[in-house]
């Protein structure tokens, strides 16, 4: 989805250092919090693509929350945007871990903040589950995509296989599809 007017630095940096304060859980607990973001409220991607964007942040070094945020602050301004946008994603980290570090070391031990930890995991699952959830109805459609996706889940689940394998067969077997199968159905029709 192009937009006629690309947003500010100012905006890029703000939006993405709104979703970084929430980094309890890690960069799959941001992705819902991101995609309204992006997708609703700022309307810089459609959900298709933040499926995409989403996909390639997870085949790609680092977490993913901040992958897909170079990503789409690169698509709105260039390398200054995925800069800016990185840097928005990141500062909140950086400002709680540096001011927890002194404070968690002295109480890491008491009850309540242990038992605050617990709360903030099993929110965490919530907020994955529903980042899953959303993702389904832009990256589900058809038999194909539908088969693949509990072929992948049952293969995780059961035989432990390391998801960089599954994604690289994912991907070889994507491009294969496109130019054998759907190849062929271009050069009939």
């Amino acid at each position: 989805m192009e937009n006629e007017k690309k947003a500010s630095l100012w905006t890029l940096f703000w939006t993405f250092a709104k979703v970084g304060v929430m980094t309890f859980g890690g960069g799959y607990a941001m992705l819902p919090i991101l995609q309204r973001e992006v997708v609703e409220d700022q309307h810089w991607a459609t959900d298709e693509e933040i499926a995409d964007y989403f996909a390639i942040g997870q085949c790609t070094p680092g977490i993913i929350a901040v992958n897909t945020s170079t990503f789409i602050g690169y698509k709105q301004r260039g390398i200054i945007g995925g800069i800016v946008a990185t840097l928005g994603m990141v500062f909140p980290s950086i400002v709680i871990i540096c001011a927890l570090a002194g404070l968690l070391t002295q109480f890491i031990e008491n009850i309540y903040v242990r038992k605050a930890f617990s709360g903030i995991r099993a929110c965490v699952c919530v907020l994955i589950f529903n980042a899953v959830w959303k993702l389904r109805k832009s990256s589900l459609k058809g038999v194909l995509t539908f088969s693949i996706f509990l072929l992948v889940t049952l293969i995780s689940f059961f035989f432990g296989i390391s998801p960089v394998y599954i994604i690289v067969v994912d991907i070889l077997f994507g491009v294969l599809y496109q130019v054998l199968i759907l190849g062929r159905k271009e050069a009939k029709g």
